[in-house]
C-alpha cells in the first residue's frame, strides 16, 4: 500500500509550509487580538482579509476541491496538505480550505443546479463570501438526524421554513450570506430517511432571527460564531431546494464524508505541532536539576504521542485513499474509524504538550488551549463518537455474520 504524495501534492506542501513560516505563523495571535476588538467583532480581522489575498495571488486557493473547481487533489494527496494548514486554527481560511465553506461548496458543486452554483458557488470559490450549515437542533437528540423538526412546507412556488437551529457555525461572520438548511419536508413519508430536505436560505431572508452565539469552553469564537438561529416563517424560492424534495440524507452523507476526514487531517496537523512544542519545552526547561526531556515519564509521554499520531495518520490516509478509490460511500467505515480515532488522539497528545507547559499551557501565550477545545469538540462535531462506534460495530457485524469454516 502506496501512500507517497503525488508530485502535485508535494510541491503544494512545500508551497503551502513555506507560506505558514513566512506569513501565518508570526501573526497567528493578531488574528484574534483583531477579532477582539470593537463592536464588529464578527467581521473578519484585516490580518486575515490581507493573507487571502496573497495566498489567492500565489494560487494557494480552493485546494480541498478536486476536478475542474479546485486543484485537482485527491483525498489522498489533500490530506498533508490539509495537515499543514491545520497547525493553526483559523488558517485553512486563508486558503479557502476551511469549514463549513468546504463542505457547503462540495454541496453546491455536487447537487447544485447551475443557477445554484451561479449564485452561490461562484462566490463561495472565489471568496467573497461565506455560508453556514443548519442542521443541529436544541430540542431533540441531534446526533440521530431523523429528529430533526424543522418544517420545510411547499407554498405554491416557494418554500416556507420554520424551526430553531443551534451551532449554525459561521453564521455570525458578516461575510456569510447563505445558510444551508436541513428540516423536514414530508414527515409522514414511510422511509424515516426521506422525510428530509436541504435548502437554501439567503441570511438576509425575513424571519432569519439570530437569538444568541453559543461559547465553547468558554471561546465564543468570533469572528465566526456558532448561534442559535430561529427560522420564523422564512419564505424562499422553491428553486432553492437542493436536488428535490427527501434527499435531504442523501446529500447529508455526500457531504459529511468529506467533511469528517478534513477535520482528521486538520487534528493530526494540531498534534504534530503539539508534539514539537513538547520537544522543543522538554529541551529548554530544567526542574529538580535536569531538563524535563531527561526525566522519564515526560519520554514516555512523547514517545506515546508520536506513536498514536502515526497510528491516526496512517488510518486517515488509508480512509483518504479508499475514498479515492472505491468511492465515499464504500470507504464509510474508514472514515468512520478516523473519525472515531483522531480527535480523540488529539486531546490526549494535547493535553500532554498542556501539562509539559505549565501555567503556559492553559494561557494565551501558546495555541493548545484551543486547539485542545477544538479536539474535545469534534468529538461531537460531524457525528459523536457513539454513533460512529455504533456504526462500523453494525458494519463488522454483518461484514463477518457467516460462521468460521470448522
Amino acid at each position: 500500500m502506496d501512500f507517497s504524495p503525488a508530485p502535485r501534492s508535494l510541491e503544494l506542501q512545500a508551497r503551502v509550509a513555506e507560506f505558514m513560516e513566512e506569513h501565518v505563523y508570526p501573526v497567528e495571535n493578531r488574528y484574534y487580538e483583531e477579532a477582539q476588538q470593537g463592536e464588529r467583532r464578527y467581521r473578519t480581522p484585516r490580518v486575515l482579509q490581507d493573507l487571502k489575498a496573497l495566498a489567492k495571488s500565489k494560487g494557494l486557493w480552493n485546494l480541498f476541491l478536486s476536478g475542474d473547481h479546485g486543484s485537482g487533489l485527491n483525498n489522498l494527496d489533500y490530506a498533508p496538505v490539509k495537515e499543514i494548514m491545520g497547525r493553526v486554527l483559523w488558517a485553512p481560511e486563508i486558503f479557502n480550505c476551511s469549514a463549513p465553506d468546504t463542505g457547503n461548496m462540495e454541496v453546491l458543486a455536487n447537487y447544485g443546479t447551475e443557477a445554484q452554483k451561479a449564485q452561490w458557488l461562484t462566490p463561495l470559490m472565489d471568496g467573497s463570501i461565506r455560508s453556514a450549515f443548519s442542521m443541529t437542533e436544541p430540542a431533540v437528540a441531534s446526533s440521530d438526524a431523523t429528529n430533526i423538526q424543522c418544517e420545510i412546507c411547499r407554498d405554491g412556488d416557494h418554500y416556507v421554513i420554520n424551526g430553531r437551529k443551534w451551532w449554525t457555525s459561521g453564521a455570525l461572520n458578516e461575510d456569510c450570506k447563505l445558510l444551508i438548511v436541513m428540516g423536514k419536508s414530508d414527515p409522514d413519508h414511510a422511509e424515516r430517511h426521506r422525510q428530509q430536505s436541504m435548502i437554501l436560505v439567503p441570511k438576509d431572508t425575513p424571519g432569519v432571527r439570530i437569538v444568541r452565539d453559543l461559547t465553547t469552553f468558554g471561546y465564543d469564537d468570533a469572528p465566526v460564531g456558532h448561534p442559535e438561529i430561529v427560522y420564523d416563517n422564512v419564505r424562499v424560492p422553491a428553486t432553492n431546494m437542493l436536488l428535490g424534495e427527501g434527499r435531504g440524507f442523501e446529500i447529508a452523507q455526500g457531504r459529511l464524508g468529506p467533511g469528517r476526514i478534513h477535520h482528521c487531517m486538520r487534528l493530526i496537523g494540531c498534534a504534530q505541532r503539539a508534539l514539537e512544542l513538547m520537544c522543543q519545552r522538554a529541551n529548554s526547561r530544567v526542574a529538580f536539576g535536569k531538563l524535563l526531556g531527561e526525566q522519564g515519564s515526560l519520554r514516555e509521554d512523547i514517545a506515546h504521542s508520536f506513536c498514536e499520531i502515526e497510528q491516526a495518520r496512517l488510518l486517515t490516509l488509508r480512509a483518504a485513499d479508499k475514498m479515492d478509490r472505491e468511492g465515499n460511500k464504500a470507504a464509510r467505515d474508514l472514515i468512520a474509524a478516523a473519525k472515531i480515532v483522531v480527535p480523540s488522539m488529539a486531546a490526549r497528545v494535547i493535553d500532554r504538550a498542556i501539562q509539559i507547559h505549565g501555567g503556559a499551557g492553559v494561557s494565551q501565550d501558546t495555541f493548545l488551549p484551543r486547539a485542545y477545545v477544538y479536539a474535545r469538540f469534534i468529538r461531537i462535531g460531524d457525528g459523536p463518537d457513539q454513533v460512529h462506534l455504533s456504526a462500523v460495530g453494525k458494519q463488522l457485524l454483518q461484514r463477518y455474520a457467516a460462521p468460521l469454516p470448522a
